[in-house]
């Protein structure tokens, strides 16, 4: 019989009716046998019986003493029994749908079915010995590809085809099958002869008529037969060399059929071939032997090529394998032949080594309890494969143990004079900020140690927050550090990743002690008012626990699995692994970096002493940009400071119109773009003298080129080595009178230039003044705040903070339409809410001062007016305008212009009273630039001016006021306040 391998579609034959072997095979056979390397049993005429279906001529040869032997046989499930009549006088069948391959003759087949009255039927006819069925192929969908393997959910909707639905799906030609067993839904076939369909005959179960198809005639002795036989089996042959399933079909399937004869030999070549339904179902519908022997072959030849393919896969993966495995067997060897020789010691001896040479310099500082956890961990380590994943996390844990600067610390420098002098160096300004340094500073050289604060430098971006920090740590001769923390959103930056974790690191503190190699650094938090908060924690709350001396006490590096003890500058850890405790006094100071306090988290902020940094004033910037940025600049271009020269006017211009920022980083990115442009221009003023030079150099040789005979004969020798004589002596005098003229002009000019030149290239000085400023740096940014020289009736100058600083602000109101109770204010210039309800409150207040001083006026009862702020495309937002549009209403009102260079800031209320308002120094300066002579201040305001510079002060008269009459009296009586100024 023939053996199913590995594939449902191949399948073990039965014997039924059989026949005697005779001792001499056909000549196919013996063929096939003997390329396919199988040798024949020897047999005799009662020992061996064959299956013998003859589908080409439709009679089956039965001998009378197989039957016998099949009677015998007939209690086992795999025989086939013997039937009367025979399987061509049956002509209506059951049908039973076919879905992955067709059933050839000669093969079996198992299917399940699905359907109970079919499977009843298949189980009857099987009792009333006429176990027989036709077996055909499902035709595909209409939309389906053939290629596509097709899943259990086409399967279950091939099941609930039924009647004419199925009829219609089936193809025409089949197999008639043997039903050889059934268990329970599975049903066994065996293919005997070709059928087609002719029509159905019921639907419930499908029973259709069918006719038996024969092959047609051919002739045995046909040279092409032959030949196309013998190519499939020299075919098959090389497929037998390379594939193992082929072999055992080829020697399972020749031990049980007898004749192997053409036709069988092209179904058997198609049933165990690779190809798609369609296909075998081609070979099956086939009925010319020639043709079908040429589909076979070409389904053969498939065959082949993928068995070449194959092979030629396992060799390459075979050969990559194998030369892995050999080099890795040599590596090994050679670490063994250099261990055994003492020229290398193995990883784990190396790393052991390793860690202890580093922790060996810090042994005696180190704490025992820390010596102690290090030689655990080395002796943990000896233990471990090298391939294991704890030897890599504990290798990388001692790797940061032995890394980190136990007892080294850095010496302390508490000298307040040195420190001042340092912050000079590196700052101009800041008066306040540097005098709350120099206080900690003071404070620590009497403690004898630096006191636990953590300070935050608030202000506008480019005012020298980062760099001041970095001056503290040099005047305080510590290791500097740091690290931003603007969009953190992952705690684990902060605390650390478990160790477990791949890729996983210390948080930022356990780092700043590797990187910079004390116990005491200056660690520098940036841009904490940007903290993220994502998925992964909230980092404030980290730094909270980090910087609060309240609570870290208890701080915890996730890595190092260690609390960390900050309190009082000292850092305490307690491994929760090893359970050991141990203090060391790292005494890390933090200094935390911000533009906008409001945007730190309230209790991070309340751990914080915050210093202020508003912004440099004119004067101030001056000094930066002369002193500072202009000579770093010059340096970085590389320009002599005799080769330019910028005037004092230039950068008050350059201040004032272009970078009006708080801070000065934009001042050094145009400084920076007026000295590229004056390098190049140096670099080509060069390239025109070093050519002149070499034209003056190049006449020079001209001299030696006029000489004069003996005879008077005057020769000029030319570049072609051509002479003029005597003949020309017209035109050799005027060749001479031009040499002379060029000689007389280099003796007298150009050669004390080139003299000059060889010595030191004489260069024009490059001036940047106010006038030539545009020239380097373009059109100016900003342009004079101030509008008017004598402010008009109902336009009053204000004061206003802005993120450049400060700036003048105008307040027009100006009149629309009168009529009978039509008084209303309209308002422009993109204002906030409450700059809108200032406005409000400003009318009302004005309604009650123009009644109290005029009562006959009518003005603001019939006057419809329009208010408007400049600058529109600016928003504007705040309280302080209220004084100044009060006084804008009231100017329009009584039609009565206000004190010419007067300026005023303050809130209003409605009963008249002035509240307190911010950025008192910003709006100092920016009236100073404005060229404002008197301004006013509400009275709770004094004492931020009075901590003004004096030269912020200097020219200014100032009056404090806290009720708005104060206010109208300076601006519209002759009396002035005689206030503080």
């Amino acid at each position: 019989m023939l053996k199913l391998i590995a594939s449902s579609r191949i399948h073990r034959l039965h014997p039924t009716v059989l026949r005697p072997a005779h001792d001499s095979a056909s000549p196919l056979l013996r063929v096939l046998s003997s390329l396919g390397g199988l040798s024949r049993r020897n047999t005799d005429v009662g020992g061996s019986y064959f299956f013998c279906s003859d589908s080409g001529d439709g009679s089956d040869q039965v001998v009378d003493a197989g039957v016998k032997a099949a009677e015998e046989s007939q209690s086992k499930a795999s025989a086939i029994v013997p039937t009367y009549p025979r399987p061509e006088d049956y002509l209506t069948v059951l049908a039973l749908p076919l879905i992955h391959r067709p059933l050839f003759p000669g093969f079996y087949m198992p299917i399940f079915v699905k359907d109970p009255k079919l499977l009843a039927a298949l189980q009857e006819s099987r009792e009333r010995q006429a176990p027989y069925a036709g077996a055909f192929l499902l035709k595909d969908e209409p939309e389906a590809d053939p290629s596509v393997v097709s899943g259990s959910d086409t399967d279950k909707n091939v099941y609930d085809l039924k009647g004419k639905d199925l009829f219609n799906r089936l193809h025409e030609v089949g197999t008639l099958a043997q039903i050889s067993s059934i268990h329970g839904d599975q049903v066994i076939l065996i293919g005997h002869r070709r059928l087609r369909i002719t029509e159905m005959v019921s639907e419930d179960p499908l029973t259709v008529k069918v006719d038996h198809l024969k092959d047609k005639t051919y002739n045995k002795d046909d040279d092409i037969i032959k030949a196309t036989s013998f190519e499939v089996i020299s075919t098959l042959r090389d497929v037998l060399k390379t594939s193992s399933l082929w072999r055992d079909h080829v020697q399972t399937y020749t031990k049980h059929i007898g004749d192997f004869t053409y036709p069988r030999l092209a179904d058997f070549g198609a049933a165990i071939s690779g190809a798609n339904k369609l296909q075998c179902q081609q070979v099956l519908e086939e009925l010319d032997v020639y043709k079908r022997l040429k589909l076979t072959l070409e389904l053969v030849k498939k065959e082949m090529e993928i068995s070449k393919i194959q092979e030629s896969i396992a060799k390459a993966i075979e050969e990559k394998i194998s030369g892995e495995q050999r080099r890795y067997l040599l590596n090994e060897q050679l670490k063994a032949i250099k261990k055994e020789l003492g020229l290398e010691t193995d990883d784990k001896t190396a790393l052991t080594g390793k860690f202890r040479e580093r922790i060996e310099p810090k042994r005696e500082k180190c704490p025992p309890h820390i010596l102690q956890v290090i030689d655990e961990e080395l002796a943990k380590l000896q233990l471990l494969e090298a391939s294991s994943s704890e030897f890599s996390v504990t290798r990388n844990y001692l790797d940061w143990l032995t890394a980190l600067p136990w007892g080294e610390y850095s010496d302390e420098n508490f000298d307040v004079t040195r420190a001042q002098k340092i912050l000079d160096e590196d700052h101009y300004g800041l008066t306040d900020v540097k005098e709350r340094i120099l206080e900690f500073i003071a404070v620590g050289k009497l403690r004898g140690t630096s006191q636990g604060k953590i300070i935050c430098l608030s202000g506008p971006p480019g005012v020298g927050k980062t760099s001041i920090g970095r001056s503290i740590a040099r005047a305080l001769n510590r290791k500097f550090f740091r690290f931003s923390v603007g969009g953190l959103a992952d705690v684990a930056e902060i605390k650390g990743h478990r160790r477990t974790y791949i890729g996983a690191m210390p948080g930022k503190m356990v780092q700043c002690l590797k990187n910079v190699g004390t116990a005491n650094p200056l660690v520098l938090i940036d841009e904490i008012d940007k903290l993220g908060r994502g998925h992964a924690g909230d980092p404030a709350s980290a730094l909270l626990e980090l910087l609060d001396p309240e609570q870290n006490a208890n701080f915890l590096d996730h890595y190092l699995d260690v609390p960390i003890d900050l309190s009082k500058n000292g850092l305490e850890f307690t491994d929760t692994y090893e359970v050991m405790r141990w203090k060391i006094s790292l005494q890390v100071l933090f200094v935390c970096t911000a533009n906008v306090v409001e945007m730190i988290p309230n209790p991070l902020l309340d751990r914080m002493e915050v210093v202020a940094i508003a912004g440099y004033i004119t004067d101030e910037k001056m000094h930066i940009a002369r002193d500072y940025l202009e000579k770093t600049t010059r340096e970085a271009c590389g320009i002599k400071s005799e080769q330019v020269e910028v005037t004092d006017a230039a950068l008050l211009s350059l201040i004032e119109n272009y970078c009006r920022e708080a801070g000065v980083r934009n001042l050094q990115k145009h400084i920076e773009k007026i000295y590229r442009k004056i390098a190049l221009q140096l670099v080509r003023q060069g390239e025109t003298i070093d050519a002149t030079i070499r034209s003056a150099q190049s006449i020079e040789p001209m001299k030696d080129k006029v000489d004069s005979d003996e005879l008077g004969v005057v020769t000029v020798q030319k570049e072609n080595s051509e002479s003029v004589e005597g003949s020309n002596t017209e035109k050799v005098g005027e060749t001479c009178d031009e040499v002379d003229m060029v000689q007389t002009g280099l003796s007298s000019e150009q050669s004390q230039g080139l003299e000059e030149s060889e010595e030191d290239k004489e260069i024009e000085k490059v001036l940047v003044d106010k006038s030539n400023l545009t020239d380097f740096v373009g059109k100016p940014v900003f342009h004079a705040d101030r509008i008017y020289d004598q402010t008009p009736i109902g336009v009053v100058m204000g004061l206003a903070w802005t993120s450049m600083g400060g700036s003048t602000l105008y307040i027009e109101t100006t009149f629309v339409e009168e009529g009978e109770g039509k008084g209303a204010l309209h308002l422009t210039g993109q204002l906030g809410d409450v700059m809108k309800e200032s406005a409000q409150i400003a009318h009302t207040v004005a309604r009650a001062i123009l009644l109290e001083k005029e009562p006959e006026n009518r003005f603001f009862a019939n006057s419809k007016l329009h208010l408007h702020v400049p600058v529109g495309a600016t928003p504007k937002d705040g309280p302080s305008a209220g004084c100044t549009m009060t006084t804008s209403l009231l100017s329009l009102a009584m039609k009565k212009p206000v004190k010419k260079d007067l300026a005023m800031t303050g809130e209003v209320t409605l009963t008249g009273k002035i509240l307190p308002i911010g950025g008192v120094k910003e709006k100092t300066i920016a009236a100073r630039r404005s060229e404002v002579k008197t301004i006013i201040f509400p009275s709770a305001n004094r004492r931020d001016f009075d901590e003004l510079a004096p030269n912020v002060k200097e020219g200014l008269d100032v009056h404090f006021v806290d009720d708005y009459m104060q206010i109208f009296n300076l601006a519209f009586g002759d009396e002035q306040s005689q206030d503080i100024k």
